[in-house]
């Protein structure tokens, strides 16, 4: 099985320019933990996650251990608006991983399996043409099992 056969071809994505807090909203009402980021031409340029989003209010640990000063977490929650202002572009992921729609499903399984990621882009000739999850290649992988069982 090929991951053009199980892959999501509906993904929401957005622009380089928008807002953390327009991208934030469409993740949380949507239930996403990430959106990929396309230029004009749909051609796949970075991914933004809720984790660049969060990461991004920790202050640099570098700077902390040098400093010994004490992290206040209660005070960086109060800073979460400060977060909203950025833009896609300052807090995205430029280099991800992806996987070809002609890929086999456990292959594309097994690169979200070392890169630490439950869903991974699929592009072809630098274009989004979808999304594949961990979930995906399970079901498939189940219902496959389950045919050839009759």
């Amino acid at each position: 099985m090929q991951v053009k056969d199980i892959m999501s071809t509906e993904v929401e994505t957005c622009k380089s320019g928008t807002s953390i807090k327009v991208v934030a909203t469409i993740m949380c009402f949507n239930k996403l933990n990430g959106l990929p980021v396309v230029d004009d031409n749909d051609n796949m340029i970075g991914i933004i996650s809720e984790k660049d989003v969060l990461f991004s209010m920790f202050p640099n640990m570098h700077e902390v251990m040098d400093s010994g000063a004490k992290i206040d977490f209660e005070d960086m929650e109060k800073d979460y608006d400060s977060i909203l202002i950025n833009t896609v572009d300052d807090l995205m992921t430029k280099n991800v991983a992806s996987v070809t729609s002609n890929m086999p499903i456990l292959r594309a399984a097994s690169m979200m399996w070392v890169y630490k990621i439950r869903r991974i882009p699929v592009v072809d000739n630098n274009k989004l043409v979808g999304i594949i999850s961990m979930g995906d290649v399970h079901k498939a992988v189940f219902q496959d099992s389950l045919l050839k069982k009759d």
